[in-house]
C-alpha cells in the first residue's frame, strides 16, 4: 500500500510517499480502508521528536493520528464491527498510521462514523472531539452554569470545544484574531477577545476552567482569570507527574516530568488553582457519545480544507502556518 512515512526525527522535513507492507490484522482488530484522515500539529510533534521521551516511535514511521473509512476485515475476536461498515477513529498512540491506504486498530478504540457526516467531515472529528471530552467532561468536570475559557477558538480542538461546552450549559469566552469573530459566535462563544488588541488576563475573572493549547506565556496569564479552586488544563504541555504515572512511565521519566511543571504547579498552588495536563487517548466508547451529538445537530464539523492524498506534505505546511480554521483534512480514497 501507499503511505506517508517519516525515516527519523526531524524539523520542518517532507514525508515520503513509499510502498509498505499492509498492516498485521490482530485477534482484536478491524482492518480500514482510509477514505480521509484529519491533519494535525500533533503530527509535526510527533515527525520532530518532541514526545520521543514517552513516545518511542519506530522508524519508518507512517503519521497520521485520525481516520474515517470502511471496516475490510475483522480479527477473529472481534465482534463489533464487520466488513462493510463505515467507521471513524484515533487510533491508539502505539498504532498511529493514518497517512495510508489502510489501518489496523483495535476495534475498542473506533466506533461507527455519523450518518451525516461525509468521510471527510467526519476524519476532522475524532482527535479534536476526544481532546475535549476529555478535558471538558473527564477532567474538568465542567457543570452547567460554569464559566469556561477556551484559548484559540477558531482552531481544531477550540471549535469543537466551544460547541460541547455550550451543550453542557456552560458560559464560554475565547480567544481568537479579529477575522474569526463571527465564526466563534456562530458556535456558540459568549465572550470573545482578540488577542491581537485585547489582553485576557485584564478582561476575565472568576473561570472556573481554562482549555490552554498555546505556549507558555498564555498558560501563566490564564492563571489570572480563574477563581480560587478553579482548574487550568493544558493540552499543550508541559506534562506532569500525573500523566507521567498514567502512562505507566519509569521513575526517572517521573522526575522528569516533575521538573517540566514544577514552574507552573508551584504558580498554580500561589493562585489557590489546579493544573494538569491531558494527552488525548484513543477511547471508541467516548466517539459513540461524541456520534451521538453530532447526528442529533448539536456539534458540526468546522473544516477548512480538503487535500489530496498527494498533497499530504502540503496538508502538514498549511496546518505549522497556524492559520487553518477548524480542521485540514486529507481525501486518501
Amino acid at each position: 500500500m501507499k503511505a506517508f512515512v517519516v525515516d527519523k526525527y526531524k524539523k520542518k522535513g517532507a514525508l515520503r510517499l513509499a510502498k509498505v507492507q499492509e498492516p498485521e490484522v490482530r485477534d482484536d482488530d478491524v482492518m480500514v480502508r482510509v477514505h480521509a484522515t484529519g491533519v494535525n500539529l500533533l503530527d509535526s510533534k510527533i515527525r520532530e521528536g518532541e514526545f520521543k521521551l514517552f513516545l518511542p516511535y519506530r522508524f519508518p514511521l507512517i503519521l497520521g493520528n485520525e481516520v474515517a473509512g470502511v471496516v475490510v476485515r475483522v480479527g477473529p475476536n472481534a465482534r463489533r464491527f464487520k466488513a462493510g461498515d463505515e467507521v471513524y477513529a484515533r487510533p491508539h498512540q502505539d498504532r498511529i498510521g493514518t497517512f495510508a491506504e489502510f489501518i489496523a486498530m483495535n476495534e475498542a478504540d473506533v466506533a461507527l462514523k455519523p450518518k451525516n457526516l461525509t468521510m471527510e467531515d467526519a476524519a476532522s472529528i475524532p482527535l479534536v472531539g476526544l481532546t475535549a471530552w476529555q478535558v471538558l467532561i473527564e477532567r474538568a468536570n465542567l457543570k452547567k452554569g460554569q464559566k469556561v475559557l477556551i484559548h484559540a477558538g477558531s482552531g481544531g480542538v477550540g471549535t469543537f470545544a466551544i460547541q460541547l461546552a455550550k451543550h453542557i450549559g456552560a458560559t464560554v469566552a475565547t480567544t481568537t484574531s479579529a477575522a474569526n469573530v463571527d465564526l466563534v459566535k456562530s458556535l456558540g462563544a459568549d465572550v470573545v477577545i482578540d488577542y491581537k488588541k485585547e489582553d485576557f488576563e485584564k478582561l476575565l475573572s472568576g473561570y472556573d476552567v481554562v482549555l490552554n493549547s498555546l505556549g507558555k506565556d498564555t498558560l501563566e496569564k490564564s492563571l489570572k482569570v480563574l477563581k480560587p479552586g478553579g482548574k487550568l488544563i493544558s493540552i499543550s504541555g508541559p506534562p506532569d507527574v500525573a500523566f507521567a504515572k498514567e502512562n505507566g512511565l519509569n521513575w526517572f521519566l517521573q522526575q522528569v516530568m516533575r521538573l517540566l511543571s514544577f514552574g507552573i504547579r508551584k504558580k498554580a498552588k500561589r493562585h489557590g488553582v489546579s493544573y494538569s495536563f491531558v494527552f488525548m487517548r484513543a477511547n471508541g466508547g467516548q466517539l459513540h457519545e461524541i456520534t451521538s451529538l453530532i447526528e442529533a445537530g448539536i456539534i458540526r464539523p468546522v473544516m477548512d480544507r480538503v487535500f489530496p492524498f498527494e498533497g499530504t506534505n502540503d496538508a502538514l505546511a498549511y496546518i505549522e502556518t497556524g492559520r487553518s480554521k477548524g480542521k485540514v483534512v486529507v481525501k486518501v480514497k
